[in-house]
C-alpha cells in the first residue's frame, strides 16, 4: 500500500517507520479473524485492516476526528493480528505512533479528550508506575474495598498472597530480575518464588532498587517521552550489574518482556543509549525462555515432591504468543514436570485485560474477560495459571477459581510437604 506522508511527517523516524509499516499491507484480510474487536463489534474499522487504513490516512495528513480516535482506543494492542499477517506489518509499532499522531493533531485543534478521560490517564500513568504511590494505594483499596465500586474492586485483590521467603544465598551464577511497577503490590510472591525456583538451580537473582517501570503503561498511552525515561532509567540501573556479568535479564511478567525486548528499536536513535539499550534487549528473556533450559533438574527436584495430580488450564498472554512469539514453553514444561495442562478453546485470543485496556474500555474489556473465562472452565481446571500480572487480575476478578503466575506453581512443587506423623 503506497502513503505519501504529509509535510510534518516527513524525514522523521517516525513518520518513515509507520510509511515502511504500512507498506507492508496488502489488505488480505486474514487479521480480522483472530482480531478480538472485530470480533465483537463487527466494524472494519475495529479491526486491524480498518484501523490501518484510518492510520494512511492520518499519515497523509488527511483530517482527524474523533471517531478516529476512538478506533484507535480501542485497540487491545494484543498483536494477534501480527501472528496472523502473512506480509510480516508489525502492527503494534504502527499503532503506537498512529495513536501518538493523532491525539498530537486533535490537541493543536482544541479537541480535547474529556475530562474523566484525561483524569484517569493521569492517575494510570502517575500512579501505576511509581511503586512508592502504588503500593500505599493498593493498601487503602483493600481496606474500604467492600465500599468501592465493582470496577475498582476488581483491580483490587481481596487476599494477595503472601511472598514466602527470599533466599539469601549467593550464587556464582547471577542473572538480574525486574521487580515491576504493581506486580510486587499486587502479587508479591510471583517474583521472591522465582528467585526460590532459580536458588534451586543455583542461580542468584538481583533485584537493581533504582529499576522501575518498564515503561509500556506511559508509552502505550501515549506518553512516548515518559516511557523512554523509565527506559533509559532502567538501562541505567542495570548496567553496572550486566558490566560485572549478570547473564539474563529475567522478565517473570510477559507484558514488561515485551517492552525490553524493544527498547533496543524504541532507542536506536539515541547516541547515548542506543548501543546499551540494544544489548539490554539482547539479554532480556522471559522466564518461559530460561526455566525450560534446566528442565532436567527441575524434573529431579519435582520428582522428590508428592504430587496431587491436579489440573490446570494455561492461559498464554498476548503479550507472550504474540509480542514475544513464545508458544508452547510453558505446557511443554509443566507437563514433564506432571501437571496436567489444557489449553481452551482459542486460547489465541486476548482475555481483555491488555495493560490499562480494562480500565480505559471495561465494556469491551469484561465481555472478553467473561468469554474467555468460559472457555477455561470448560477444562474443568483446579486452577488457571498464566505469565502475566494484568491477565491473572483480570481473570481472577470474574472466578473463584485460583488464578496464579506458573511459577508459582512450579515453585510449590519444588518445596517438600510436610508429612504428618
Amino acid at each position: 500500500m503506497q502513503t505519501t506522508l504529509a509535510e510534518f511527517l516527513r524525514n522523521t523516524p517516525e513518520g518513515e517507520e509507520a510509511k515502511s509499516i504500512v507498506g507492508k499491507c496488502v489488505h488480505c484480510g486474514f487479521c480480522t479473524a483472530t482480531c478480538p474487536t472485530y470480533q465483537l463489534l463487527g466494524d472494519e474499522l475495529d479491526g486491524p485492516r480498518g484501523r490501518i487504513y484510518l492510520m494512511k490516512q492520518v499519515l497523509e495528513g488527511n483530517p482527524v476526528t474523533e471517531s478516529t480516535r476512538l478506533h484507535l482506543d480501542r485497540c487491545l494492542t494484543c498483536r494477534n493480528c501480527e501472528s496472523t499477517c502473512p506480509s510480516g506489518v508489525t502492527y503494534g509499532r504502527l499503532v503506537d505512533i498512529g495513536r501518538q499522531i493523532v491525539d498530537e493533531r486533535l490537541e493543536a485543534e482544541g479537541i480535547r479528550r474529556p475530562l474523566g478521560q484525561r483524569v484517569a490517564r493521569w492517575v494510570l500513568r502517575e500512579g501505576l508506575t511509581r511503586p512508592a504511590l502504588f503500593g500505599p494505594a493498593l493498601k487503602l483499596g483493600q481496606v474500604v474495598r467492600p465500599m468501592l465500586p465493582q470496577a475498582l474492586r476488581n483491580k483490587v485483590p481481596a487476599n494477595p498472597t503472601a511472598p514466602g521467603t527470599w533466599p539469601r544465598t549467593s550464587h556464582a551464577r547471577k542473572m538480574l530480575l525486574l521487580d515491576g511497577c504493581v506486580q510486587p503490590a499486587m502479587s508479591p510472591n510471583i517474583n521472591a518464588a522465582t528467585a526460590r525456583v532459580f536458588d534451586r538451580l543455583g542461580v542468584e537473582l538481583i533485584v537493581a532498587p533504582e529499576a522501575g517501570c518498564c515503561g509500556a503503561i506511559r508509552f502505550h498511552t501515549g506518553d512516548h517521552p515518559g516511557g523512554l525515561d523509565n527506559m533509559r532509567a532502567n538501562i541505567d540501573a542495570w548496567w553496572p550489574h550486566i558490566e560485572a556479568g549478570a547473564e539474563a535479564i529475567v522478565m517473570t511478567a510477559s507484558g514488561c518482556g515485551a517492552m525490553v525486548k524493544d527498547y533496543g528499536h524504541l532507542l536506536r536513535d539515541d547516541p547515548r543509549y542506543a548501543e546499551r539499550a540494544a544489548r539490554v534487549s539482547a539479554l532480556t528473556r522471559d522466564l518461559s525462555e530460561l526455566l525450560p533450559e534446566f528442565g532436567d533438574d527441575l524434573h529431579k527436584l519435582a520428582g522428590a515432591v508428592p504430587r496431587d495430580g491436579r489440573r490446570v488450564a494455561w492461559h498464554p498472554p498476548c503479550t507472550l504468543q504474540h509480542g514475544q512469539q513464545i508458544r508452547g514453553k510453558v505446557e511443554a514444561l509443566l507437563t514433564r514436570l506432571g501437571v496436567d495442562v489444557r489449553l481452551c478453546a482459542d486460547s489465541h485470543l486476548c482475555c481483555g485485560s491488555a495493560g490499562t485496556y480494562s480500565v480505559l474500555q471495561p465494556e469491551l474489556s469484561y465481555k472478553l474477560r467473561d468469554d474467555k473465562l468460559a472457555k477455561l472452565q470448560a477444562t474443568s481446571p483446579d486452577s488457571i495459571v498464566s505469565a502475566n500480572i494484568g491477565c491473572i487480575t483480570h481473570l481472577q476478578s470474574g472466578t473463584d477459581t485460583p488464578v496464579m503466575h506458573w511459577v508459582e506453581l512450579v515453585d510449590r512443587m519444588m518445596t517438600p510437604v510436610a508429612v504428618a506423623a
